[in-house]
């Protein structure tokens, strides 16, 4: 990291349609794409290496922490690059947590059309109010069409 007072007037990668697609996960109108798709490119992470990294969950980036050996995060860029492609799958991850919760939700509602909240509650192993709160929350998109690992 190296501080450049008033030098951080470079072009801007964020327009580049490869960095909106890989980052659908985030929300498309607060300017956070952009922000890190900027960063992103500051540190030299391609957006091929983003693409790999979500694709394989951050196994590749598990695995060479987990291995404990010297240098081990150089071949992505550093500690640096290691630690925002970790954050950004985390940030991927909760994107999907939160849409697999808005199924969840979607179909515990259409489950109370049909069943009493006592009945669903013991069926999903939860208390009947749980029931009502899961049910409330509702499928709340945007969220991605599919994960980068499944082949259109």
């Amino acid at each position: 990291m190296s501080s450049q007072p008033g030098g951080d007037n470079r072009p801007s990668s964020a327009a580049d349609p490869r960095w909106q697609q890989l980052l659908t996960h985030r929300p498309a109108d607060d300017g956070s794409r952009e922000t890190a798709a900027a960063r992103f490119a500051v540190r030299g992470i391609t957006p091929e290496q983003l693409q790999a990294v979500l694709a394989d969950g951050g196994d590749a980036l598990y695995a060479a922490a987990a291995g404990g050996v010297p240098g081990w995060a150089e071949p992505f860029g550093g500690p640096l690059a290691v630690a925002l492609l970790s954050a950004e799958v985390s940030i991927f991850a909760a994107h999907l947590n939160s849409r697999a919760s808005g199924v969840r939700s979607a179909a515990v509602a259409e489950l109370l059309d049909e069943y009493s909240a006592v009945t669903v509650a013991a069926e999903l192993g939860v208390a009947r109010q749980k029931v009502y709160e899961i049910a409330r929350a509702g499928l709340r998109p945007p969220y991605i069409e599919q994960v980068p690992w499944r082949t259109p």
